[in-house]
């Protein structure tokens, strides 16, 4: 399968808070429609350490995956190898400064690979996919609040304003508290869908009703940033940053053999 991005637009800001403790890759500036590999992160801490955890779990990703990665698809047990070296490195860099024990942070990760999509999250940062302006599937959040709507303890309405929503269950911190991703290959993709990845300063301030609103199908990629950037401007009290991938163009590759196949035949 070959799938190919239009121009990926992204936007990542303080909101109302201090300073910004999320952090994406690539950076938006430097972000193409033949780049592979996005990462949005939302750190927790602190005194900085936020913005260091966001920060160096994306530098870490984007090392291990640029030093080991020699497939067509990253697998979930290579994924969670990832998690372990990024574990690693801030065990190095909480030896070095001890003020950041504690620091953590969310993790989405998204890879254009040969056979579909890959996502990975950790913790309440989010992963959609849209098409025709509705979502059509979206992470679970590992957040205190997402369980006990899977238990059916709360509505998902309840969820959204609930006190404690932002208590999350998983987050990259370090090997003294291992965790792990949960891993999708996303196949069913068609020219025009959308991945959406973001932190939770921004599902915070949309609703999937919203979202969908805001994905409306034949809008541009760009009108849905500005959108989304007001949107979170006037309501957000956190930091939020989030990527928008527009999907141009999917051709599968079997197919496209079949093709070559059959016109090589043809001039036998």
């Amino acid at each position: 399968m070959n799938i190919t991005l239009e121009r990926p637009f992204a936007a990542t800001e303080k909101g109302k808070r201090k300073n910004n403790e999320d952090f994406i890759f690539p950076l938006s500036e430097s972000a193409h429609s033949g780049q592979r590999l996005f990462m949005v992160c939302d750190g927790v801490g602190g005194a900085e350490k936020g913005e260091i955890a966001s920060a160096l779990a994306c530098d870490s990703f984007h090392t291990f995956f640029n030093t080991f990665f020699e497939d067509n698809d990253p697998s979930e047990e290579f994924i969670n190898r990832a998690v372990r070296y990024t574990e690693s490195c801030f065990d190095k860099y909480i030896e070095l400064s001890p003020e950041a024990e504690g620091m953590a942070t969310t993790l989405t990760f998204l890879y254009v690979g040969a056979s579909g999509i890959t996502i990975a999250h950790i913790g309440d940062s989010r992963i959609y996919h849209l098409r025709e302006g509705k979502i059509i599937r979206a992470t679970e959040d590992h957040s205190l609040v997402n369980s006990w709507v899977q238990l059916g303890k709360i509505t998902k309405e309840e969820a959204f304003r609930h006190p404690q929503k932002n208590v999350i269950t998983r987050a990259v911190m370090g090997s003294k508290q291992p965790t792990y991703a949960d891993v999708q290959l996303i196949t069913d993709i068609q020219p025009g869908d959308y991945f959406f990845m973001c932190t939770d300063g921004v599902s915070d301030c949309l609703t999937d009703e919203r979202l969908e609103e805001v994905f409306f199908h034949g809008i541009c990629a760009e009108s849905i940033k500005n959108k989304i950037v007001q949107d979170c401007t006037d309501e957000a009290r956190d930091n939020f940053s989030f990527y928008i991938l527009p999907v141009q163009n999917v051709q599968k590759i079997a197919g496209y053999k079949h093709y070559l196949l059959s016109f090589f035949y043809s001039l036998a």
